[in-house]
């Protein structure tokens, strides 16, 4: 079923400078949003991802601001799609990501607003580490077929309540979640798709995949939200 159409969503494109240019997101922010989600893309993938655009719209639909983000340059997109140089770069996808969070927290219809993660494949490493780096302003996450393994010790640093979806016939990735479960401080719970294979191609896994996600921030975004003023 498609997400209903949300009365009053605002859409814009937005640049964040990086060192070595600039990368690009679309920003949806409904009216009254509870928080934003951004979203890091898993490897070859970016702001287009049909699967995240998917989950995207449902988190609005449900009144969430969402960030789809090309965390590539244009020129790096360029030398990436003949060498595959850059889309395991962790370090520098996981930068790109914690410049859009603070891009988010500070500017705009999302300013001073509660932030979640929602990281796919190795875009889920990069989500752990800008938790990582960003306790304040990050208090939910929601990892997709994640490659936690990549994050490296950051994992350990992560104190936001962390759902992890993996699909019953991705056991490799099932068990990479699992270890890095084990060494988080902060509240976990995994979820296996019952089905779903790394992609989650198959009918009815991404619509359980944006259940899930879209559940998990509308319980923890709200509560990260300070209390208003007398």
């Amino acid at each position: 079923m498609a997400p209903r159409a949300v009365a009053g969503l605002r859409r814009e494109e937005i640049a964040i400078p990086v060192r070595g240019g600039e990368i690009v997101g679309d920003l949806a922010v409904p009216p009254g949003a509870i928080g934003t989600v951004v979203f890091a893309h898993g490897s070859g993938s970016g702001r287009f991802s049909p699967r995240n655009r998917s989950v995207a719209a449902d988190l609005e639909s449900a009144g969430i601001a969402t960030l789809l983000l090309d965390l590539l340059t244009g020129p790096e997109a360029e030398v990436d799609e003949e060498t595959r140089q850059y889309r395991f770069d962790i370090p520098r996808l996981a930068g790109r990501l914690t410049e859009a969070v603070d891009r988010v927290a500070a500017q705009g219809p999302t300013a001073g607003k509660p932030a979640g993660l929602y990281g796919a494949s190795t875009g889920g490493a990069a989500a752990l580490i800008t938790a990582a780096t960003r306790p304040e302003a990050v208090r939910a996450l929601v990892l997709r077929g994640a490659r936690s393994d990549l994050a490296g010790p950051a994992a350990r640093q992560v104190l936001a309540p962390t759902l992890f979806l993996v699909g019953e016939h991705d056991p490799i990735v099932r068990d990479l979640n699992e270890a890095t479960r084990s060494e988080m401080p902060g509240p976990t719970e995994l979820v296996v798709v019952p089905g779903a294979s790394h992609l989650f191609e198959e009918p009815g896994a991404l619509e359980e995949v944006s259940r899930r996600a879209r559940d998990w921030f509308l319980r923890h975004l709200p509560a990260a939200m300070p209390p208003s003023s007398p």
